[in-house]
Parts: C-alpha cells; sequence; structure tokens
C-alpha cells in the first residue's frame, strides 16, 4: 500500500509539472549526443586496420575483428599507461582522503590559534587555480629530484582544499553533545576521529573519494609536465602521443581510446548510484 501510495504522489507531481514533458525530451536528446560519439568509438575500434570509406554507416556493418585490440597491446604501451593511471590514481586518492579528513578534523574540533586563519588560507587556494600554481610547483619537484618519478606524479596532487571545505562543514553538523561525551569518558582526539566522526562523514568522504580519483585519472597536464619517460606515462599523455603518429587513419586511434575508456565506463555502471549521491551531496552540477 505505501509503494502504490508513494507511486500515485509521483504521478501526480508529474502531471502538475507543466515542464514535465520537455525535461524528458532534454534529458533524452542529452543522453544521445553523449551516448552516440561512444557507439561510433567502439565500432570503429573493431573495423579491420586500415579500413576507411566516406559513407558513415559502413562503420556500423560487417567486417568487424578483434585483432586491432591485440595489435595495439603488442605495438604501444597502453597496458602500462593503463596500470599506472590506475596507481596513480589509486594512491592519490587514498593520500588525498587522509589528510583532507584529518586536516577539516583539526579546523572544525580542535582548538588552537590561527584556526579560522588557516581555514580562511584554504578557501583562498580553491580559488586559486591550478595552472598558476603549475611552474612553481614544477620548480619545487625538480629541485626534489622528483620529476619523471611516481612520487613526483602523485605527490602534488594530494592537496585538495575543496575535500578540506566539504569534511570541515560536515563536521560541523555532528553534535557537540556526542563530542562532548566522548570526550569526558576518556576519548582521545584520534580516537574521536577514528571511531565517531569518520564513520559518520561516509557520505562526504564518498563523494570527495569519486572526485578525486576521476580527477587523476582525467588530469594532463601536471603528468605531461612532469614524466620524460613513455613507461611512466599515464592514459591522459600517453593516448595522444601514440595517436599522433596516425594522423591519417581512424581505426587504431579509435582502439586506443576504447582501451583507454572501456575501464571508466564498467566503473561508472558499477558504482553509478554511489557517483550520483556524490554529485547532489557536494552540489555539484555540469
Amino acid at each position: 500500500m505505501a509503494n502504490k501510495k508513494v507511486n500515485k504522489t509521483k504521478l501526480l507531481e508529474r502531471n502538475r509539472d507543466p515542464y514535465h514533458g520537455i525535461k524528458v525530451f532534454i534529458g533524452f536528446f542529452m543522453s544521445i549526443v553523449f551516448i552516440v560519439p561512444i557507439i561510433w568509438m567502439l565500432f570503429v575500434s573493431v573495423k579491420p586496420n586500415g579500413f576507411t570509406t566516406n559513407q558513415p554507416l559502413e562503420w556500423f556493418i560487417p567486417p568487424f575483428t578483434l585483432f586491432n585490440y591485440w595489435n595495439l597491446i603488442a605495438e604501444s604501451l597502453i597496458i602500462r599507461w593503463l596500470f599506472n593511471s590506475f596507481i596513480v590514481a589509486v594512491i592519490t586518492t587514498i593520500l588525498t582522503l587522509i589528510i583532507t579528513s584529518l586536516a577539516a578534523f583539526a579546523i572544525s574540533k580542535m582548538k588552537f590559534r590561527f584556526r579560522k586563519s588557516i581555514f580562511l588560507f584554504f578557501l583562498i587556494g580553491l580559488m586559486i587555480p591550478g595552472e598558476a600554481t603549475i611552474i612553481p610547483l614544477y620548480q619545487i619537484v625538480k629541485s626534489m629530484d622528483m620529476i619523471d618519478t611516481y612520487a613526483g606524479l602523485i605527490l602534488p596532487m594530494i592537496a585538495s582544499p575543496l575535500g578540506v571545505i566539504i569534511l570541515k562543514s560536515f563536521y560541523d553538523g555532528v553534535p557537540k553533545e556526542l563530542i562532548e561525551s566522548a570526550i569526558m569518558d576518556g576519548c582521545s582526539y584520534f580516537k574521536l576521529y577514528y571511531k565517531i566522526v569518520l564513520p559518520l562523514a561516509k557520505p562526504a568522504m564518498a563523494a570527495i573519494c569519486i572526485f578525486t580519483f576521476i580527477g587523476s585519472w582525467n588530469n594532463f597536464l601536471w603528468p605531461y609536465l612532469s614524466t620524460l619517460s613513455e613507461t611512466l606515462y599515464t592514459l591522459p599523455v600517453g593516448i595522444p602521443v601514440f595517436n599522433s603518429a596516425y594522423t591519417q587513419a581512424y581505426v587504431l586511434p579509435m582502439t586506443a581510446n576504447a582501451v583507454a575508456s572501456i575501464p571508466v565506463i564498467i566503473a561508472f555502471f558499477i558504482f553509478e548510484k554511489q557517483i550520483v549521491r556524490g554529485i547532489s551531496f557536494t552540489g555539484i552540477k555540469g
């Protein structure tokens, strides 16, 4: 009965919305705009190498072959680039979660001098575009001999002012009575962080985890500047380098793009609910 009432309520809300049909049409149109290039990429990636045509529909009809994928793996370092992207994204995400959660907890729940000034510093850091810090960041990494290393790829990317701000605002919502009672029971700050505050912050942590991983996976500028050898390239850097050798061909570049895209597409279908919740939680639209 409860489900029927909920369904009836949703139907009434849809009937009351005069723009419901327009919203559905726009959503359907936008989904087509995004899905068609992906479908075209997948079909082109399984055409015979060297295939060309002036008729767009011929890309979607046989013959098809999977030999391009084996040829791509044999002739390029794409598996290595895939591994590099995964390792860099995972380690960057883990370190970002640890550092941002600890920093946000200290600013929110620990009383010390210049606490508000430090939080203001994070707000200012959020307003500065990342491109403005590239040159000094590169000079610092170079002076520490971390160019063309995994450390040079990972460590400069773990600073996340947005993560600190999101978690700080979430920690501020934890009831003071809960914190005070835990301290009166002899709970240290670390136990307070680990056993009480952190479990309550799972939605915020999940949102930061998702966006940090996606941002690291898609990051091009810093890996491009900080790597010299092809064995350390990530996918956003390696794919354009590989495609530059096939300026007149379609098939192998599309195969490379498919290999780079398929893991992300699979991950999206697996974590679709978490990604949508993360977008809703942070209030980010786009």
